[in-house]
């Protein structure tokens, strides 16, 4: 572990990141001459695992913090966004992958309209999003434990698959294909521990980032968080048994949702 980055030492313990990378790693084709744009990269963790599919690509973030802590992990191809559009020539990528980034944004079709424009003629999108209902319980909780949709960076809460199908309709995209993942016991058991780092840990000043604040954000602030991260490593296990609950209750909506879509 010590020899480790600091961002994989975290995924391994992550709840929601390590089922979507299950899910991208079985769903998610790559061709090796592909040109590829991770759009919202954070710290470059899934950036890392996706670049290990094959071509070219691009990881690309609002903050400069995430960005500089991506490039301490990749070491290549990072870039910093502007506040309008994307730095990107028309018809740049094959595909793009945008994981929860959109629900960050407060010109979110104003996003999927430039992704459209950076895309190659049949170029594909891949987005992943919180997904919001009726039935999704767990938000409504949330305001109750005084989780604030600001603590994760959020603008919106997520997307209703109908309603995220129309927006990528309109700004020319013909949706493809869904997969929905973290369902009731993952959700539950990671807005537990979302509550728990911010009461307990969160900086009394933090860095404004377009993600938020719910885990550590730089290799400093992982290593004043070493011990309680040792602590939770001996109990992960038994965290990750109660996540098991979901494959038993199978029927459950999941709170998270994977879209494909190809541009028109």
């Amino acid at each position: 572990m010590n020899g480790e980055p600091w961002q994989l030492q975290m995924v391994k313990r992550s709840l929601k990141k390590r089922e979507k990378l299950k899910l991208l790693e079985k769903h998610l084709d790559i061709k090796p001459t592909d040109v590829v744009l991770d759009l919202g990269s954070a710290q470059g963790i899934l950036s890392y695992f996706l670049r290990k599919k094959g071509g070219l690509w691009v990881s690309a973030d609002l903050d400069f913090v995430n960005c500089k802590t991506s490039l301490d992990l990749l070491n290549s191809h990072v870039v910093q966004l502007g506040a309008d559009g994307l730095p990107f020539k028309d018809k740049s990528f094959d595909k793009v992958v945008s994981l929860d980034y959109l629900e960050h944004l407060d010109n979110d079709l104003g996003c999927l309209e430039e992704i459209n424009r950076i895309l190659k003629k049949d170029g594909e999108l891949l987005l992943a999003t919180p997904r919001t209902g009726r039935v999704f319980i767990l938000h409504k909780l949330r305001p109750f434990l005084g989780m604030k949709l600001e603590f994760y960076g959020h603008k919106r809460e997520g997307y209703s698959l109908k309603n995220l199908k129309k927006k990528l309709d309109r700004s020319g995209f013909s949706p493809t294909q869904h997969k929905s993942f973290s369902r009731f016991f993952s959700e539950f058991l990671e807005l537990l521990l979302n509550f728990l780092y911010i009461k307990l840990y969160r900086p009394k000043d933090p860095i404004g980032l377009r993600d938020g604040h719910i885990r550590p954000t730089t290799s400093d602030e992982f290593s004043s968080r070493k011990k309680a991260f040792r602590m939770y490593s001996y109990i992960y296990p038994f965290v990750w048994l109660i996540t098991r609950l979901d494959n038993i209750f199978f029927f459950q909506r999941g709170y998270g949702l994977l879209v494909w879509a190809k541009k028109k």
